[in-house]
């Protein structure tokens, strides 16, 4: 049974307070709103965030990538190894600097790279490690970094969706080598479209504050030079100002993402959708800041497929999302020769994740009302009941 009653439940809204929006106007009204004071106060925050490493903001959480593969002086003839279940992004970034993506495939119950598989990955054109860190739970940090220790590799962290996780009591950016986050209006904290990468030295900050922007140094007045070739890649201040509102708030976002998946939990604890074999993620309350909850829908045991699965939710006003198929299998990748079957537990999930609401200003009963549609909807079209 559909209702129609209730206001329409997005997989996602962004939390964007009163302060925030006249901070905007005040920047509009400043007649400064590309790069300048609102951007370096952002970077100054996030890095006192990150337990004050060298960090620089960026137009998109992509070009971070990109611009920590360049300073990690990845480019032709190289391999970058990351995983077969994230967003194009992660992989289509590895291409744009010349390099070969390398994928391996997913550890069934986390999630994330099998580390298993990228030790076996790891061969003399290795020059770096992308993990990926699905829905903000981070992969086993010390064992990643101990892999690349052994192997003389660079790690470049897709941490899109990790802001605000830790891994044994540390910060997602606080340690570890290149740190990539991704500040889209999907994510825990926005700057609407933005992103960050956190740096080891001032070396390293000062050579992505050149490619950010065209490879350009300024000296006094009239003094210019460019030594590097860099693009178009600053955050304006206009973009700044909504990300330090949102980055203000990142511990009670973080705590009331936690609170909402633990109500999911305890919703779909013992319900018919867990008992015809719904898989919830990892019950992580101490390393994962919650930016998705996803399950994955039994559909051997259902008589309609996903996407059928997600028109009756949005009849019952419930928006869902899939992050995401598996990489391989978009045509620019099999047209590079991957091939359904390479990396089975990545196709799973992508062929059977549903990404459910998770946003902080959802309540208790928004919960209920999705797992008990849920719930109705594995219900009436298990296949017992076909």
């Amino acid at each position: 049974m559909t209702q129609t009653s209730r206001p329409f439940l997005p997989f996602v809204k962004p939390d964007i307070d009163e302060e925030t929006i006249q901070g905007v106007a005040d920047v509009l009204r400043s007649g400064w709103i590309t790069t300048g004071p609102q951007n370096q106060q952002f970077e100054a925050e996030l890095s006192a965030f990150v337990g004050g490493r060298p960090v620089r903001a960026f137009n998109s959480g992509t070009c971070t990538m990109e611009i920590g593969l360049r300073i990690a002086g990845v480019g032709a003839g190289d391999e970058v190894i990351t995983t077969a279940m994230t967003w194009v992004s992660t992989a289509n970034v590895i291409i744009e600097v010349g390099a070969t993506p390398v994928l391996v495939d997913i550890d069934s119950a986390k999630r994330n790279m099998d580390l298993n598989l990228l030790e076996r990955a790891i061969t003399p054109r290795t020059k770096a490690i992308m993990p990926v860190f699905l829905g903000g739970l981070p992969v086993d940090m010390d064992r990643l970094y101990a892999i690349a220790r052994a192997h003389k590799l660079r790690v470049i962290e897709d941490a899109a969706q990790a802001f605000g996780s830790s891994w044994n009591g540390k910060r997602i950016g606080a340690f570890g080598d290149l740190v990539s986050f991704s500040f889209h209006a999907n994510k825990n904290v926005t700057s609407i479209e933005g992103g960050a990468l956190v740096l080891n030295d001032e070396d390293e900050a000062e050579l992505a504050r050149k490619y950010r922007l065209q490879g350009i140094t300024r000296t006094g007045f009239d003094g210019m030079d460019c030594d590097v070739l860099g693009g178009k890649y600053n955050l304006t201040d206009v973009a700044a100002r909504v990300g330090l509102g949102s980055l203000r708030k990142v511990e009670s976002i973080t705590q009331r993402r936690r609170e909402l998946a633990q109500l999911y939990f305890d919703a779909f604890d013992g319900g018919a959708a867990v008992k015809l074999g719904l898989g919830l993620p990892p019950r992580n309350f101490k390393d994962s800041n919650w930016h998705m909850f996803q399950v994955t829908l039994p559909l051997d045991q259902l008589n309609l497929t996903r996407a059928q699965f997600m028109g009756e939710l949005k009849e019952r006003g419930i928006g869902t999302g899939v992050h995401y198929p598996a990489l391989h299998l978009f045509t620019l990748y099999r047209e590079r020769g991957f091939k359904e079957g390479m990396f089975p537990h990545a196709e799973h999930f992508g062929a059977s994740n549903v990404t459910l609401p998770l946003f902080p200003q959802m309540s208790a009963e928004d919960i209920a009302h999705v797992v008990t549609s849920i719930d109705e909807i594995c219900a009436q079209h298990a296949r017992l009941h076909a």
